[in-house]
């Protein structure tokens, strides 16, 4: 069987080199559900505002959420996704819309 390899810091130290694999982080789609009364304005909004997306872009997701029900807005890790969902559900709140965004398995 063959040995660990070592690394001699003395005569009575000896460390053992142990390899660890990192694995990335389980990502998440963050997601915008469709609704009947958000204004599609506010929608272009909010993807510019917490996705850092462009107008051109905004508008683009913002119609296929409008046409298919939701759409994806980004994919990050856990504790961003779920940052940005809660910061887009809390601003959608203060300005008195229904507009939902929730975290789904990428």
């Amino acid at each position: 069987m063959p040995s660990k390899p070592s690394t001699r810091i003395n005569d009575d130290l000896v460390l053992d080199e142990q390899k660890s694999e990192v694995k990335p982080p389980p990502l998440y789609k963050v997601v915008l559900l469709n609704d009947d009364y958000t204004p599609m304005e506010f929608v272009v909004h909010v993807l510019e505002k917490f996705f850092g997306l462009g107008r051109e872009k905004s508008t683009q997701i913002m119609l296929h959420v409008h046409t298919k029900g939701k759409g994806v807005c980004g994919v990050y890790t856990c504790e961003i996704a779920e940052t940005k969902v809660a910061q887009v559900n809390d601003y959608a709140r203060e300005h008195e819309h229904p507009l939902k965004c929730e975290m789904e398995s990428a």
